[in-house]
């Protein structure tokens, strides 16, 4: 019966560990992961003018400025320049 009472003790800490871990994915790293899912694929939908004078360096990184949207420029969308 001790044996029982001991398993069964583990899995609710189990199913409490799962829960917590859930809750700590779906409320902090999945806004960061779907924000970046967002802004890449308006980038691929966008048109930006990647010339010299327009490309923006941050932390080492190029940006595309300039971008339209269906022929509609979106004001401060920056894309990472491809090259």
């Amino acid at each position: 019966m001790k044996e029982a009472t001991g398993e069964l003790n583990m899995a609710v800490v189990v199913a409490i560990a799962i829960g917590i871990l859930a809750v700590f994915f779906f409320s902090y790293i999945w806004p960061i992961l779907d924000g970046n899912f967002e802004r890449n694929a308006q980038c691929d939908k966008a048109a930006c003018n990647c010339s010299e004078e327009t490309r923006v360096v941050e932390n080492g990184v190029e940006y595309c400025t300039e971008c339209s949207i269906d022929g509609e420029i979106v004001p401060d969308m920056k894309c990472v320049y491809k090259g």
